[in-house]
């Protein structure tokens, strides 16, 4: 195999980078805008205690707040986007940290505004808005303000709470710094003994090739580097935990789980629904692991194995043409849905393309009103790569549609629906790959990189979701934690998904929860299974040609947070307080085994 070079920032070409200068001219601007959001913090102030007042103090109020949120985050998304491309230029890290630092100034200032709507009352607010058409649509911000009341402390607390959004994320930068900035892997070997160097950006692409020997060297490195800072990070996650805890407790929750999932009006039961599907279909797992073991013509299968290429003649996709195939895989949203995501890709520099040396890992979709939904992503020309950029691509379409159809207070879509509009995509490109070119390697390649999608999403995240749910429980019980309690709880959790197909290598694999960042979001990680769930539900009925569900699926996207997600997705054509949406991702996964099964025995 090639070598994977990483280049370093400054020789990535600009057209392959984000735009940063449509959010900000330079630097010194952003540090102006900076200094001037928090000028104009004193004068937000300035509405504390007044907004019983009257409906139009009321107004002028919620409206200052939206002004100030919105140049917060947008002074927010330049320094963090600047940061995650390179986390080794430390202007942009000490950037990073002013705007996470004006976040926490800006909590803490509009703190009051819960509190003082509480204390007017539901019917007083009700006839206010009833009465007053620029308070019409806040309606659901305050009836879902009230549904949250008990869980609402006063004025003081909150502004507690609102203080320590910023020294709370600590433990993510944490994470982010030691993982992208400071962590160092030994290279690489080939089965010819040359070395290949091991960076975030490249981890992926080596797993991903056909020399079987760099897979086992570059996936024992990767997980040795974590676990020589097992410690630090098992400390740096439980305090984390920890922090949950007591959020959760000062909010009056009786769980961790039910104080994250009650903000967004999820029932309990959807998260234990998921889990019970998931471990009900393991089997469906152990069998894929039994084909692939197969296909590939190995005695033992090991983690290094499970993007393993299962053709000889994989397909090679430059990113232009692959946004050329996602485009045309989405043409059953219209016209405008597809002219504004190429346009995005190709001349508004949405997407930052390629890896580059201290580039964070991973991919993600960033951004906030008033400026592009930008990408982060390592694009390498793979269909994986294709299939990532048309899930980020997801969530940019979601973002943008829903910007540019809510006021700021509904602008922050919920997680759990984020992850529809991302495996949407994905499922919709990939149906058209798999319509459009029935050559055997390609339809081999579309399906792997479907079972990578699959593997992340319905395999890892549900396992990482048992791992969070356990671990949580733990230090709400008052239990210790430590890095060895944490890598056999998850070596456990991922032998019973392995279901004896695959060698455990306890230490290296039970490290895995150290590699995700995810964890840092409480309960975030269930959504991704929930998510592609749904978005198969979605893509299926607008394939089917279901009447309006092309329009139903636009709808949804342009809701933002302005109705409940459960009820945003219902509206779209999915219920997800039934098992039904999980089983039904099951039955397409299997299907998806099935055909590769049959392809690889050819």
């Amino acid at each position: 195999m090639s070598e994977v070079v990483v280049k370093p920032r400054h020789e990535i070409p600009v057209d392959y980078t984000w735009n940063a200068p449509s959010v900000f001219a330079s630097d010194a601007a952003w540090e102006v805008e900076l200094k001037s959001v928090v000028e104009s913090l004193e004068e937000v102030g300035k509405y504390r205690g007044r907004l019983a007042e009257g409906p139009t103090r009321l107004a002028e109020a919620i409206e200052a707040i939206e002004t100030l949120l919105r140049r917060t985050t947008r002074v927010f998304t330049y320094a963090t986007m600047a940061h995650n491309v390179d986390t080794k230029h430390q202007p942009a890290a000490k950037m990073n940290s002013q705007a996470q630092g004006l976040f926490g100034q800006v909590l803490a200032t509009i703190s009051f505004l819960d509190p003082e709507l509480l204390a007017i009352g539901q019917e007083q607010l009700q006839q206010w808005i009833a009465e007053t058409p620029r308070l019409a649509v806040y309606r659901h911000y305050v009836d879902d303000l009230f549904r949250r009341q008990a869980h609402v402390r006063s004025a003081e607390v909150e502004e507690l709470l609102g203080l320590l959004a910023d020294p709370f994320s600590s433990t993510y930068n944490t994470m982010g710094m030691l993982t992208n900035a400071d962590l160092t892997f030994r290279p690489a070997r080939t089965s010819d003994g040359r070395e290949i160097q091991v960076t975030q950006g490249s981890y992926e692409s080596i797993l991903a090739g056909t020399d079987r020997e760099a897979r086992r060297t570059a996936w024992e490195s990767y997980a040795d580097a974590y676990l020589a800072f097992k410690n630090t990070l098992a400390s740096n996650l439980t305090t984390s935990i920890k922090q949950n805890v007591l959020s959760m407790r000062a909010r009056r929750h009786t769980s961790t789980l039910a104080a994250s999932l009650f903000d967004n009006h999820i029932p309990v039961e959807v998260f234990l629904n998921l889990i019970a599907v998931y471990r009900q279909n393991l089997p469906m797992w152990h069998r894929y692991w039994a084909i692939r073991r197969k296909a590939l013509g190995v005695e033992t299968l090991h983690p290094y194995d499970i993007w393993a290429p299962l053709t000889s003649n994989p397909p090679s996709v430059a990113y232009a043409q692959a946004v050329d195939r996602i485009c045309q895989g989405l043409v059953p949203l219209g016209d405008d849905y597809v002219r504004v995501l190429r346009q995005g890709c190709l001349e508004d520099r949405w997407v930052d393309v390629y890896p580059n040396q201290g580039k964070t890992e991973g991919a993600f979709s960033a951004g906030s009103p008033g400026t592009h939904p930008f990408i982060l992503m390592s694009y390498d020309d793979t269909l994986i790569s294709l299939s990532t950029l048309a899930h980020e691509l997801g969530h940019s379409m979601h973002s943008y549609l829903t910007w540019q159809n809510q006021p700021m207070i509904y602008s922050n879509y919920s997680l759990f629906v984020a992850e529809v509009a991302s495996n949407f995509n994905q499922a919709m490109v990939r149906a058209h790959l798999l319509e459009t070119n029935r050559d055997p390697d390609f339809q081999i390649g579309v399906i792997e990189e479907a079972m990578a999608n699959f593997h992340r999403y319905f395999f890892i995240m549900p396992t990482l979701a048992r791992f969070e749910l356990e671990t949580h429980e733990r230090a709400e019980r008052g239990e210790g934690l430590t890095a060895d309690d944490m890598i056999s709880l998850m070596a456990d959790l991922f032998g019973e998904g392995y279901g004896g197909e695959l060698h455990v290598d306890r230490e290296r694999v039970g490290i895995t929860w150290a590699m995700f960042s995810h964890l840092y979001a409480d309960y975030y990680v269930y959504q991704y299974a929930t998510g592609i769930s749904a978005a198969n539900t979605l893509s299926r009925r607008i394939l089917s040609g279901a009447p309006g569900a092309a329009a139903d699926y636009l709808s949804f996207l342009k809701a933002g947070s302005s109705v409940y997600p459960l009820e945003a997705l219902k509206l779209a054509g999915v219920d997800m307080t039934t098992p039904q949406a999980v089983e039904a991702a099951f039955a397409v996964l299997s299907g998806l085994v099935d055909r590769l099964e049959k392809l690889v025995g050819k």
